[in-house]
Formats: structure tokens, C-alpha cells, sequence
């Protein structure tokens, strides 16, 4: 089967987050940027779109005239896909645009503005049976989903306790609020209703999910919004519950002064416990109380479960970081849309690629997180939409 064509909605000039998912995809050579939408502004949308070798007809002046058109040509011409990498308040309208046109959807996250949109994007996908992927990237580090899979084969036990963390420094004064990246993600019409967990949080929510198997019910949250001027908040703490009985700390913050992209976890079962953090990734931490702490260092061999040994390319000491993991996102998306036009099942270890349902949960988390933090009562259950 030739590569899949893939569109894309944003990640114009001066972008960096489609920059980032353009290398992601183009990573295992399985995939092929055709065609654009990259800005609002039809000439910019043009000049991205040349300045990534594209065929000018195929840069669009709008993401509607891009699904109209590419619906329009012959199926082994048109896009397969579309990448969404707008800010927040575009990606329900776009999402929904190019699965109406027959589209499957590859989003950054978070899914959509609003729980509500994403509600009703849920109901779209159903109704139109195309695929939907959600890059939520830090689930594509080998060594997330090696933790993964112990805490699946029930190493640590049953999992009791799970602290997660997210810190940054890059919002720490209002010095930067005009630059690009800060300005949309402080303004409450293209961010939603948070900066700090809308962003960042979620990310920590999601990963605790995704390795530990379990999900938060309950909340208690406090949010913070320390630099003068902003309506949104830069910082955050909450208390957590899940469904197996657990209990969780989860902090994210973007005025840790000093702090990079520290997203960390610790978990603990009543057996064992592991660690893992973002800033070193090819290493896994497995904690015991009667022997000594063991170091698991990634590499494309060795005694690893099939889930982490699909994810890892290259021999021991040659790091894997962001990109590989984000592409690995895109990797077990191209696995179900080639399964779908072959018309076989999806291997097993792309199977727990974040979609649909996880976009639903990190926008109910993102919300009530909110409601909860502006509200006197101390516990809030999180609803299962």
C-alpha cells in the first residue's frame, strides 16, 4: 500500500506545534503531507504551504474549501486524514468539517473548546464510523508504555497511591503574554475555560490514566492564577480519587520559574512502585521495599513487553525523545487506517491509541477541574459522560 496522504489544518508560519507533528509523521515514512489549510489568512495559508514544497492548488485558503476540494478528487489522489493543529477554539469546527467530508481526524489536544463540543463530537464520530486520534504525546515514550504493561501483568499490584506533576517556568511573568504560543493560550476565547490545566494538566491527567489503567472519579482542585492581568489559570493543584480505590496528587504550573517540561510520575502499588520523567525518558524506575530499585534503560531489544518494543527504534544509548514518541502516535494511527482500508483487525500494540473517549474524559477533567476550584465544596465527582 503507497504512504497515506494527510492534510493538515494550522501549523502555519511561525507554528510549532505543526511543525511538530509534520516531523512526527514523516518519521516512519508511512505517511505523506499533501495539501493545507495552515492559517486564516489565505496568502499566509499559500506561502506555508510553498515553503513545504506543496503543489499550490492544493494549499487552501480555508480549511472548508480544503475538505470540499479534496472530497472532490479521485479517492487515490485525495488526503486520508486530516491533522488538526490550530489553537483549541478550532478544532470541534474543524474536526467536524472533515468528518462530514469523509475524513478520518488526527487532533491535537485538547480535543475541543468546550466539553459540550466535545460531547457532540463524540456523536459525529459514531455517527460517521471514521477514525479519530487524540496526541496526547507522552503516551508514545516506550518507557511509558513498558510501565503500561506491568501495571497491566499486576508487577506492582493493585495500584494505591499515584503522584503526578507537570511543571514549567516559560509563563512566570507577563513579560511573554504577546508571544505567539502565550497570547491564544491566555485568552479565554481560543484557550477555554484554562490555560495551565487546559494545556499541560490534562497532559498529567491522561498519562496517570493510561499507565495505571484506572480512571479519576472524584476531584478536589485548587487553581491559581498568580500573574497580574491574566483570566486564566497559570497554576494549579488537585487531589484526586480513582475507580480501584487509589489516591492521587496531580500539580501542574507554567510559573515554576526554572522548570522546562518536567511532566513525572510516581506510582505505588502493594507490591512495588515505579517513577518516570519526561527529561529522562530512556529511564524507568521499578521500586520495591525488600530489594534494591532497579533501572530499566530503553533500547530496540532486550526483554521488553511487545507494547514498548513496538514503539522503540534504535539500539541502547541512542535516545529516543519527543519526536519519536509523537511519532509513534502517528504510527498506530496509520496501523488503523490501513487496517480499515484492508479490512483486517488493528495490530494489538496499536490498540491503545488515545481517540474518542479520552477526549471526552480530558475535557470533562478540564472543566470540572474549574468548577471545582471555584466552588467551597470540598469534593467534586466527575462525571462519566
Amino acid at each position: 500500500m503507497p504512504k497515506l496522504k494527510m492534510g493538515m489544518v494550522g501549523g502555519g508560519e511561525g507554528a510549532f506545534i505543526g511543525a511538530v507533528h509534520r516531523m512526527a509523521s514523516n518519521i516512519d515514512g508511512q505517511i505523506e503531507l499533501v495539501c493545507g489549510a495552515f492559517s486564516s489568512s489565505a496568502e499566509k495559508s499559500q506561502r506555508s504551504g510553498e515553503a513545504l514544497f506543496l503543489d499550490a492548488s492544493r494549499c487552501y485558503a480555508s480549511y472548508q474549501e480544503m475538505m470540499d476540494k479534496e472530497a472532490a478528487l479521485p479517492e487515490d489522489e485525495r488526503m486520508d486524514f486530516v491533522s488538526i493543529v490550530t489553537p483549541n477554539h478550532m478544532h470541534f469546527p474543524v474536526a467536524v468539517a472533515a468528518l462530514e467530508a469523509g475524513f478520518h481526524v488526527m487532533s491535537d489536544k485538547p480535543a475541543t473548546l468546550t466539553l459540550d463540543e466535545a460531547i457532540k463530537l463524540r456523536a459525529k464520530v459514531e455517527e460517521t464510523g471514521l477514525l479519530y486520534g487524540l496526541t496526547h504525546t507522552y503516551t508514545g515514550y516506550p518507557l511509558v508504555r513498558e510501565a503500561k504493561a506491568r501495571v497491566a501483568k499486576d508487577d506492582f499490584g493493585t495500584i494505591r497511591k499515584v503522584v503526578v506533576e507537570y511543571p514549567q517556568g516559560w509563563l512566570a511573568d507577563a513579560d511573554g503574554d504577546d508571544n505567539k504560543q502565550a497570547a491564544w493560550r491566555i485568552d479565554p476565547a481560543k484557550a477555554g475555560v484554562s490555560c495551565c490545566m487546559g494545556d499541560i494538566g490534562v497532559h498529567a491527567a491522561n498519562l496517570a490514566e493510561y499507565i495505571c489503567g484506572i480512571e479519576i472519579t472524584d476531584i478536589c482542585s485548587d487553581l491559581n492564577t498568580f500573574v497580574d492581568g491574566r483570566t486564566l489559570d497559570d497554576d494549579g493543584s488537585v487531589l484526586l480519587r480513582f475507580n480501584n480505590g487509589a489516591k492521587g496528587v496531580l500539580m501542574a504550573s507554567q510559573i515554576s520559574m526554572g522548570e522546562e517540561n518536567g511532566i513525572r510520575i510516581r506510582a505505588y502499588g502493594d507490591k512495588g512502585g515505579f517513577e518516570w520523567r519526561q527529561e529522562e525518558p530512556n529511564t524507568l524506575t521499578l521500586k520495591w521495599n525488600h530489594k534494591p530499585a532497579e533501572l530499566v534503560r530503553t533500547a530496540a531489544y532486550g526483554e521488553f513487553s511487545a507494547l514498548a518494543q513496538a514503539a522503540m527504534r534504535t539500539p541502547a544509548g541512542h535516545p529516543e525523545g519527543y519526536l519519536e514518541a509523537f511519532a509513534n502516535l502517528y504510527k498506530d494511527f496509520s496501523e488503523h487506517v490501513r487496517a480499515r482500508k484492508e479490512g483486517r483487525d488493528v495490530a494489538e500494540t496499536a490498540k491503545t491509541l488515545t481517540g474518542i473517549k479520552e477526549a471526552v474524559r480530558g475535557m470533562a477533567f478540564i472543566e470540572h477541574v474549574v468548577k471545582a476550584s471555584e466552588e467551597d465544596t470540598k469534593w467534586h465527582t466527575l462525571p462519566q459522560y
